[in-house]
């Protein structure tokens, strides 16, 4: 009987262990969210209003850090006619979960420019919230925090 336990631990414990590591590899479509989000933060850096628009629903729901809240043509807006010139905005940390035709992305983001001729570094914390229409995913919520400075 002791042999078979030690023939039989080993085995599950390398079973549970590629079940795990399966586990941890992202499905295509949290790796095409992760993307999308990314490729939003370089649009929206470089003020490329076109590819952020594409990225986001027309019903898009916007709260910004500040509490301001949007509509995708006031966010859009709001991307050109900022007073800041972004040098860097670029995720520390995301994940994103799906379920079904819906995906939930949460991470931290970090931005850094010039606003007003001050150099400014800006932290927040981010909730967006994805939608699959045939095999086009588009954003239609998205909210930020703003982290305190460490």
């Amino acid at each position: 009987m002791k042999k078979l336990w030690a023939v039989i631990l080993p085995v599950a414990a390398l079973g549970s262990g590629a079940w795990m590591q399966q586990k941890a590899t992202l499905s295509n479509d949290e790796t095409q969210v992760m993307q999308f989000e990314r490729a939003w933060n370089q649009a929206e850096a470089k003020q490329e209003v076109n590819a952020i628009a594409s990225l986001m629903a027309d019903t898009l729901a916007y709260t910004d850090y500040d509490g301001t809240f949007m509509n995708k043509t006031q966010y859009l807006r709001s991307v050109t006619k900022s007073d800041s010139k972004t040098d860097h905005l670029y995720d520390e940390g995301m994940t994103v979960r799906v379920y079904g035709n819906a995906a939930v992305a949460v991470g931290i983001y970090r931005e850094t420019g010039v606003l007003k001729g001050k150099p400014y570094t800006r932290r927040a914390r981010f909730t967006d919230t994805w939608i699959k229409s045939g095999t086009i995913w588009q954003c239609v919520a998205s909210q930020s925090t703003l982290l305190p400075d460490k």
